[in-house]
C-alpha cells in the first residue's frame, strides 16, 4: 500500500450535514480535558472551522458513517446539543479509514509525547516502515525507530514518568535503549536522585554496562544499587582527574624538553657538528608539538 493517499482538491471533495447520532466512532483514543473543553467552547462560540471525515462504504450495510477523523469535534457537537455536523464524505476500506486516522492522529499530536510515539507504533504494526513513517511524522527514520522502541521495551514506570514529566522523552529513549530491566530500573532511580541527568547518562550507562559485563549472565546483579552506582561514578571521576593530572604533568615535562632542545639548537657550532656526525635530523613530534624554524633560532642567536 501506498504511504500516502492521493490528494484530492477541495472543490472536488464532497462536504455534506451529516445526522451526528448515524455516526459511529470506530477508532477512538484519549484526549486531554483542558484542551477539549476550550475546543467545545471554541466551537459553541466561532462554529466549526474543519469538518470531521467520514466513510460511507458501509452505511448501505450497517445505517451509519464511520468515522474516520474528528472524534473531539463529533463529541463537542454532542455536548453542545447539535444534530448535525459538517462532514467530509469519502468512500474507503476500513484499512484506508483507519490509516487515514492513523495519520490524522499524528498530524494532531504533539511530538515529543508519548501519545505521538504510540502513534508512530501503531502505524508500524499496520505493515509501514521506518522510512514511510518518517515521511508521515517529518522525521528521520532513526528518530521514528527510536521512539517505537520506547513503547516496545520502556518499563510501565519509564512510560509513565514521560508522561508526567518526570522523564524526558530524550532520557526515556535512551534507558528503554537497554533490554536489561534493572539497569533501566537503576538509571531512573538515578535520575530520580539527581544523581544523573541526560547529559552524563552515557557514563552511568558505561558503568552498569561494565558490571553487567562482569556478572554470569551479562546483566547488571539484581543486588546493585543506585548508592553503589555513585560510588562507581565518583571513583571513575577520581581516575579520570588522576589521568588528566599525570597527562598534564607529562606534557609539562616533554615542554620543558623542547625547549631545551630548541635552545640547543640555536648554537650554530653544534648543528655543524651533529651534520659532520650524519645526526642532524632531529626525531619526528606527533601531534601539534613543533620544532623552533632554524629562521627563528637564527634571529634569537643574533
Amino acid at each position: 500500500m501506498d504511504a500516502f493517499a492521493p490528494i484530492v482538491p477541495f472543490h472536488e471533495r464532497d462536504y455534506q450535514l451529516v445526522p451526528i447520532e448515524k455516526v459511529k466512532v470506530i477508532n477512538s483514543r484519549i484526549r486531554e480535558k483542558d484542551q477539549f473543553d476550550m475546543n467545545v467552547q471554541s466551537i459553541d462560540q466561532v462554529g466549526l472551522l474543519k469538518p470531521i471525515r467520514v466513510n460511507s462504504r458501509f452505511v448501505s450495510k450497517t445505517g451509519f458513517y464511520e468515522l474516520i477523523c474528528g472524534e473531539g469535534r463529533l463529541i463537542a457537537h454532542q455536548q453542545l446539543g447539535a444534530k448535525e455536523i459538517k462532514a467530509e464524505v469519502v468512500s474507503v476500506s476500513r484499512k484506508e479509514a483507519y490509516l487515514q486516522s492513523l495519520i490524522e492522529n499524528i498530524a494532531r499530536t504533539k511530538p515529543g509525547t508519548m501519545d505521538f510515539a504510540r502513534e508512530l507504533k501503531r502505524l508500524y504494526d499496520e505493515g509501514w516502515n521506518y522510512k514511510q513513517i518518517a515521511q508521515v511524522a517529518c522525521k528521520s527514520d532513526s528518530y521514528v525507530r527510536e521512539y517505537i522502541r520506547l513503547v516496545e521495551q520502556g518499563e510501565d514506570r519509564l512510560i509513565h514518568g514521560v508522561e508526567t514529566g518526570v522523564f524526558p522523552i530524550q532520557f526515556a529513549m535512551s534507558v528503554a535503549s537497554s533490554d536489561d530491566s534493572q539497569m533501566q530500573n537503576i538509571l531512573m532511580d538515578a535520575f530520580d536522585q539527581q544523581l544523573i541527568t541526560t547529559k552524563d547518562f552515557a557514563q552511568a550507562r558505561k558503568i552498569l554496562s561494565r558490571r553487567a559485563l562482569a556478572s554470569a549472565d551479562k546483566k547488571v546483579p539484581q543486588q546493585y544499587t543506585v548508592s553503589q552506582l555513585k560510588q562507581d561514578i565518583a571513583t571513575a571521576a577520581k581516575h579520570k582527574t588522576s589521568y588528566v593530572r599525570e597527562a598534564k604533568t607529562k606534557e609539562n615535562r616533554f615542554l620543558t624538553l623542547l625547549n631545551s632542545l630548541n635552545h640547543l639548537w640555536r648554537d650554530p657550532d653544534l648543528r655543524k657538528l651533529l651534520a659532520e656526525e650524519k645526526l642532524q635530523q632531529r626525531p619526528a613530534l606527533a601531534g601539534d608539538f613543533t620544532y623552533e624554524q632554524e629562521e627563528s633560532a637564527s634571529a634569537s642567536k643574533s
